[in-house]
């Protein structure tokens, strides 16, 4: 892929084709905002109901989350041990999950987050003696 750089008004920008762009913007979760759960208006007095503000929010969070790792309901409900209709139901918004539930899909999430990032410890490098062991396969 071929990239530019432009300076306008002191400012670095980065072309890149329209299909890759789409592309980052999809996997990142911007500009989807019409496809998330609505937050619950606000009444006269400017207060919202907690459940439902709550609910939205866990499945605005969810969903972000999800796409952005490139993630389907189908994998991360297998991933969090829950299945696929009840992290459906959680995704629309209507449906209040268990704490025990939300820390399955957390924890569900944060290991496909480690497992895309790569490892900087010692224990990613490839130790000396399984270099040689792979050698002379």
């Amino acid at each position: 892929m071929t990239v530019q750089t432009i300076q306008l008004e002191g400012k670095r920008f980065v072309v890149v084709e329209e299909s890759y762009f789409l592309r980052l913007r999809a996997l990142s979760g911007e500009g989807d905002e019409q496809e998330l759960p609505p937050l619950p208006e606000p009444d006269a007095g400017g207060r919202v109901h907690a459940i439902e503000y709550a609910r939205a929010s866990i499945a605005r969070d969810v969903i972000r989350e999800r796409r952005s790792l490139g993630l389907s309901q189908e994998r991360l409900a297998k991933l969090a041990g829950i299945r696929q209709e009840t992290l459906s139901r959680i995704e629309t918004g209507k449906h209040t999950p268990t704490v025990r539930v939300v820390t399955k899909i957390d924890q569900a999430l944060s290991e496909a987050r480690r497992l895309r990032t790569p490892l900087k410890s010692k224990k990613a490098r490839r130790s000396p003696r399984r270099a040689k062991l792979s050698r002379k396969g």
